[in-house]
């Protein structure tokens, strides 16, 4: 079936981005404060009709020196049974068209260090240096300009 993606209500995605991205930590931890935010939107991706959410990911405007327009993303998770099979690259890729729709300029985000090759297949450089997130890992930040 082909992969569809949806813009959805958080808590569609909320238990994705929770059991795959703060595994074994409350669940208040997969909360973010950009969450509440009027101009924040989740998407998610599926296998043509069936319900379950096999990649997510949840974005919002937020400056960075790199853009005027700038959106960054948070929270992009893909379920372990649909990793390497286009879902993350699918809900990404409608991220960055929704965003730009929405007139972004740039898009980035704090990435582990371990989706490096990921990011950068999608056109993202690493923008400074590796960190550490607290109780999540090493970080880079990563970002890709779009096309006016």
């Amino acid at each position: 079936m082909p992969i569809r993606t949806a813009t959805v209500p958080l808590d569609t995605i909320f238990d994705l981005r929770w059991s795959v991205l703060r595994p074994g930590l409350p669940r208040e931890t997969a909360a973010f404060p950009e969450d509440a935010r009027e101009d924040t939107f989740h998407l998610a991706a599926h296998d043509g009709d069936d319900p379950r959410v096999l990649a997510c990911i949840t974005l919002f405007p937020d400056a960075h020196p790199l853009g005027t327009a700038a959106y960054r993303f948070r929270g992009m998770a893909s379920a372990p049974e649909a990793r390497g099979l286009g879902y993350g690259h699918a809900v990404l890729a409608a991220a960055t068209a929704e965003a730009a729709a929405r007139g972004c300029d740039l898009l980035w985000c704090n990435g582990r260090v371990a989706a490096r090759a990921f990011y950068e297949r999608q056109g993202y450089e690493v923008v400074g240096d590796e960190f550490d997130l607290e109780g999540v890992g090493p970080h880079h930040v990563f970002a890709r300009r779009l096309a006016p």
